[in-house]
This record gives structure tokens, sequence and C-alpha cells, in this order.
């Protein structure tokens, strides 16, 4: 199987309407900005997103907001978002808000091909409401179904032809556990090498799981909040 394909607006060209998308990334750091940006640019909408949190009103998720595409948003933080904020507000926007460690498990749960998990986060508040409770050992735990996604995308920093992925630093996070989940998983990657260039022990994302790959362009890699402090006067 030829993995390789030329850009982002060739890896997500079969994404449609109406789709279940998964969307690596945290906060800013680690996302496929080349792929939101194909994603803007098609047009598609009704679209159903998985990610940790919906980006800023101008970079990230926050980009496909603007442009009215996602009907639903499945995250577990959201909040530097105006926009995103303004559609739930409205009721312009379907937001299910779930713990993070439920939102990593639930991806992992689906790239082990298991149906359910069992967790006691988010027992007796809200996010049980209409979800199925066990009792384990004298402790209850809600059941969570695992995701259904008809594509994973994700942004490593190395990957090869076949599809191995490496992962720097922070911008892991959510990446691996989404690139087992979906159906089909495209990667984008900033730097492309051949089979056997990549160190065995340091692949995080077997190929395997990679059905797409290209190497993307202009990484911005912005980041969301800038703190900064005056120079101290010298002594």
């Amino acid at each position: 199987m030829n993995k390789v394909v030329a850009n982002a607006e060739e890896a997500i060209r079969d994404i449609k309407d109406g789709m279940t998308l998964m969307l690596g990334g945290f906060g800013l750091c680690g996302l496929p900005e080349n792929c939101i940006a194909a994603l803007v640019k098609s047009g598609v909408n009704n679209l159903t997103c998985i990610s940790n949190n919906a980006g800023v009103d101008d970079f990230g998720i926050g980009l496909m907001l603007k442009k009215r595409q996602v009907k639903k948003m499945i995250s577990s933080y959201v909040g530097e978002n105006a926009e995103f904020e303004r559609q739930l507000l409205s009721g312009e926007l379907d937001v299910e808000l779930i713990p993070q460690g439920t939102l990593a498990t639930r991806c992992m749960a689906a790239g082990y091909g298991m149906p359910a998990i069992f967790t006691p986060a988010g027992i007796g508040t809200e996010v049980a409401i209409g979800k199925e409770v066990r009792n384990f050992n004298g402790k209850d735990y809600l059941m969570e179904l695992a995701f259904d996604a008809d594509f994973a995308i994700v942004k490593a920093w190395k990957g090869d032809t076949m599809g191995n992925l490496i992962y720097r630093s922070t911008a892991r996070n959510f990446n691996p556990v989404m690139a087992m989940a979906g159906k089909i998983t495209i990667a984008e990657v900033e730097e492309l090498v051949q089979p056997g260039e990549l160190d065995p022990d340091q692949i995080h994302t077997p190929g395997i799981y990679v059905h797409r790959i290209f190497k993307g362009v202009a990484y911005e890699k912005r980041i969301e909040q800038r703190t900064v402090r005056s120079k101290e006067p010298k002594a």
C-alpha cells in the first residue's frame, strides 16, 4: 500500500458532510494545522469533532467553527474560544463535555477494539445522566462507549513512508491514542523519511495504524497564552 499523499488537500479528499473526525492536539500544541486549513478550504460541514479542545477564535478548530462547519464538539476543555461560547449559548452548536481521562480512554478503547469502558469519573454529576452505572467491588463506575470516528487526523514530528510516527515532547498529547482509533488515520509530519531511517525504539505509533501520510508545510506552532515579565533592573 502506498500511504504517501502529496498534501493535506489530497489526504482529506473523501471527508464528507456529516462525518465524525478525531483531531489531535492539546491547546494549540500538536495540531494537524495543514489538515484543518484544508478542511476549512473544502467547505465540508455538519461535522462532529472529537478533540481535547476547540482551539481559539482564529486558529485550530476555531477556524472551522467560524465557518459553521462543526455541528457538535466532543471535548474536555473549551475555555479559550469566544466564538465557541457564542455558538453554544445560542444553541447553534451541540457540545458534549467529558473528563479528559475519559476522552483519552474512549479513544484508546476504540483503538483496542473494545466497545466500552467503565470509569469512576463523572459518577454523581451531570456527566452520568442517562448512562449506565455498574458496581464493582462496592464502587460505582460509569459506562462510556468507545468513540466511533470516520477519520482520525494527527500531527507528528517525524514519520516514514510506511506510516511509523514519532511525536516530539508535549506535542504527543492526544495524537497517539487518536491515531489508533480512526477507521482511517491521516498523519501530517514535519519530516518524512524512508523506512529504516527511524530508530524503532523511538516510534510511538506503528505504521499499521496509519493509512495516509504527508509532509506538512509552514507550521505556525502558535502559543496559546504567552506570559512574559519585564527585564528586572540591575541592582
